[in-house]
């Protein structure tokens, strides 16, 4: 098992920084205003000779009383579950009370708890570290972590000290779990569903628009499967973006369906389906994502409201046919047992491994069924398919006056492939590529003439072995 370290401290003391550093990514919202954290974010670690798993935490004081309170739940548990503490200072700023009151409730926990002094860059090492010996912690590291200073130096130390065993074959930018981003609108239920699915309280669920600003990977096995549930801050329409905090959480909504594998869209069903719903479902499908849509909050719903929903989910949901719409409830856990099988049937189909001589049968199939229309005289000539990628299927198809082919019948062959390959829950991407006939221009006697050169050189070829 890889140990566990978790990043402790007040708001705004760079505990999100040094997180983005020692994992060397960017899953961290970071900007100058406090209590941007609010739930535990986990990483791999990458700084240092060890394998480690890093868990970035909310502060221990906030903007309000019942949300800090929750945040420091969110923190002690993360506490909890780490092998090593790093408490986190501002060394610009010198020891406070909050400090000092951290400091003590982390000795009574038990944990190995190691001080970092955080912002010595224009300060200087000694002198922004003198003022936290007081808080009995120990010999504390000295770092700037915007400006990598002293975060090798510091995990070696630790994982030495700790007798970690050095990984050097690791490769921690691997994931092989399958990610599923929850995206929505703010309060539509991300975190209680992710709670629910988890089966514990993993992420602050507070009933108030905005309550995650950023993006949360949760690892989690089920069934012996490996998954990365991320719960995304809600999406709200532009005009109601006025902080620049909401701004980075709609860029890190758009970055987690960019890297998930499948796009768990959650709707209000007391609200019904809104533009700004549509609008998400579009860039999901536009970025190529397999897609599961979950209608949250039925239970909510009267009969006569929900015969409504189901009238408008046939008229403005008709484009997602090829997947399948959950009714649940997130809070009492009503019809999310099915949600992973979904999920899990999209992968699959997102994945699907389709062979060259298959594809070109379905093609010949499709054209023999309809055929494409004719071009200044000349019938447009597609002659065969192969796979072009997956998470979304890509069928490329070679032919020629493939730049003249309508709109309606891409349309057509896009809907054929989709239905022969019994795709659920991925869109499908069909694309043309033309070419140049090699021997264009040429009379028959040259082609016959190049042939036979050919046929020989293969011939003394054969003879040669």
């Amino acid at each position: 098992m890889k140990p566990v370290i978790a990043l402790v401290g007040r708001p705004n003391v760079g505990k999100s920084t040094l997180f983005n550093k020692l994992t060397r990514s960017r899953d961290a919202l970071v900007a100058d205003l406090p209590g941007l954290t609010r739930d535990r974010k986990y990483g791999d670690g990458v700084v240092g000779g060890y394998d480690y798993i890093v868990i970035d935490t909310g502060g221990l004081s906030g903007e309000d009383e019942v949300l800090d309170e929750r945040m420091a739940a969110q923190t002690m548990q993360a506490v909890a579950e780490a092998d090593a503490v790093l408490f986190l200072v501002d060394g610009r700023g010198g020891a406070t009370p909050a400090d000092a009151e951290i400091a003590r409730r982390l000795r009574r926990l038990g944990k190995r708890v190691e001080l970092v002094v955080n912002k010595i860059d224009g300060v200087g090492e000694e002198q922004a570290s003198s003022d936290f010996y007081a808080l009995g912690l120990g010999e504390p590291y000295a770092i700037a972590a915007a400006h990598n200073r002293g975060l090798r130096s510091m995990m070696e130390q630790l994982g030495e000290a700790l007798g970690w065993a050095p990984d050097e074959q690791r490769d921690a930018a691997r994931d092989d779990s399958l990610r599923i981003a929850v995206v929505g609108r703010p309060n539509v239920g991300k975190s209680t569903l992710i709670n629910r699915l988890l089966g514990e309280e993993r992420l602050v669920a507070y009933d108030m628009p905005g309550t995650t600003r950023d993006s949360i990977l949760v690892p989690f096995e089920r069934h012996g499967r490996r998954y990365t549930l991320i719960d995304t801050a809600g999406v709200r329409r532009r005009g109601k973006i006025g902080e620049v905090v909401e701004k980075f959480s709609v860029i890190k909504t758009l970055q987690s369906i960019d890297a998930c594998n499948v796009a768990l869209v959650l709707i209000d069903a007391r609200e019904g389906v809104s533009d700004q719903d549509l609008n998400l479902l579009g860039y999901v499908i536009d970025a190529g994502r397999a897609v599961v849509v979950a209608l949250n909050k039925w239970d909510d719903v009267d009969e006569e409201a929900r015969q409504r929903l189901r009238r408008d989910l046939q008229r403005r949901l008709a484009f997602l046919d090829f997947t399948r719409i959950h009714m649940i409830s997130a809070l009492t856990g009503s019809g999310v047992g099915d949600l992973l099988k979904s999920v899990n049937r999209a992968y699959k189909s997102a994945m699907v491994d389709m062979s060259t001589p298959q594809l070109t049968r379905m093609l010949e199939y499709a054209l023999e069924q309809h055929q494409p229309p004719l071009v200044r005289g000349r019938r447009i000539k597609l002659r065969y398919a192969h796979q072009g990628g997956s998470n979304p299927p890509i069928v490329i198809i070679h032919g020629n006056q493939v730049d003249e082919i309508p709109k309606s019948y891409k349309r057509y062959l896009s809907n054929f492939f989709q239905s022969e390959l019994h795709l659920f829950g991925t869109p499908l991407r069909v694309e043309f590529r033309g070419g140049e006939n090699p021997y264009a221009g040429q009379t028959g006697a040259g082609r016959g003439a190049r042939a036979g050169q050919s046929g020989k050189r293969s011939s003394r070829r054969r003879g040669g072995r």
